[in-house]
């Protein structure tokens, strides 16, 4: 009987704690992401995404836990973990006194794939078959030759792209892939990411900012103070009974505001009645209002409510 294959990450029990601070960074978390899934991690400032990225791409050493990238055990297998991931990082790393092209280069030529040559020209024909088929997939076949320091911010982030790919990684790394992008480049380099994922079956794990972002990902893992306060798809997260909202507005306004407050449900104002159910029903709460109403909406909750309650509940 064939062993299932193994998850492209899973972590146990993770625990970082930096010198002379008095509580964990990362406290004790475990998490499995299977082979092609868009997996997105999320947090505030200061909640562990960013270290805790740092250590499954082997740049941080962790306190204690277990690790498997692919299979391969982190603590004892870093350079085949290494060779199985690819990583974009937040701040740029790019050198802007090279060409696009010859950053690609470079990086292969340190990951070992091809043998050096000091001219694009003189590469083997596999490297520049591979190169210009990362440039189309991107949209970056006329840019790869220029300087670096003339591409765009967004540019700059799909050569990135086309540099971590190189080396085929079965996981891709994004931490703040976006970050510093205008709403049009960011867009844009989503539209490519996806695009990516599918010709290449990439596995992606994703630490952002944009809950618009994570919306996408097939599952998502909320962080704070170094532990995991939820995780789920989107839509699980989301779930949670009493957190619809009903949106209601009358001509008589004064007493649609004295029957909510005597039904003793929270509500807001901004241009309408924003009320939340509290494990109520939508058709409880509007059967017992006598005041006629102009206006009447149920609402879900949205990824960014959930994200606020459940931090809010910590």
């Amino acid at each position: 009987m064939s062993q299932p294959d193994p998850a492209a990450v899973e972590v146990r029990d993770l625990v970082k704690r930096y010198r002379k601070a008095k509580v964990n960074a990362v406290d004790g978390i475990s998490l499995r992401v299977e082979a092609g899934e868009f997996f997105a991690l999320l947090g505030p400032n200061g909640a562990g995404k960013t270290t805790t990225i740092s250590i499954l791409t082997t740049t941080l050493a962790p306190t204690s836990g277990s690790i498997w990238i692919c299979g391969h055990d982190l603590a004892r297998e870093a350079s085949a973990v290494r060779r199985q991931v690819g990583i974009i990082f937040q701040n740029p790393s790019l050198d802007m006194n090279l060409s696009g092209e010859e950053n690609v280069r470079l990086h292969a030529i340190l990951y070992g794939l091809y043998p050096y040559r000091p001219a694009f020209r003189l590469m083997p024909a596999a490297y520049r078959a591979q190169v210009r088929d990362l440039a189309s997939v991107l949209g970056m076949e006329s840019e790869m030759f220029r300087p670096v320091k003339k591409l765009s911010g967004g540019m700059q982030r799909k050569l990135e792209i086309i540099r971590g790919l190189m080396h085929r990684p079965k996981v891709l790394f994004l931490d703040e892939p976006t970050r510093g992008l205008d709403v049009a480049s960011r867009r844009s380099l989503w539209a490519y990411l996806r695009e990516v994922r599918e010709q290449y079956s990439v596995t992606m794990l994703l630490t952002t900012h944009y809950l618009e972002e994570a919306e996408q990902a097939d599952r998502l893992c909320i962080l704070n103070h170094g532990r995991i306060v939820a995780m789920g798809s989107p839509g699980e997260v989301t779930a949670r009974p009493g957190d619809e909202y009903l949106e209601l507005d009358s001509t008589d306004r004064d007493r649609l505001r004295r029957e909510l407050t005597g039904m003793n449900l929270q509500f807001e104002e901004d241009g309408i009645f924003t009320v939340r159910l509290d494990k109520r029903s939508a058709h409880e709460v509007i059967r017992s209002l006598e005041v006629p109403l102009s206006k009447l909406r149920t609402r879900q909750p949205s990824l960014e409510d959930a994200y606020l309650r459940i931090l809010a509940d910590e």
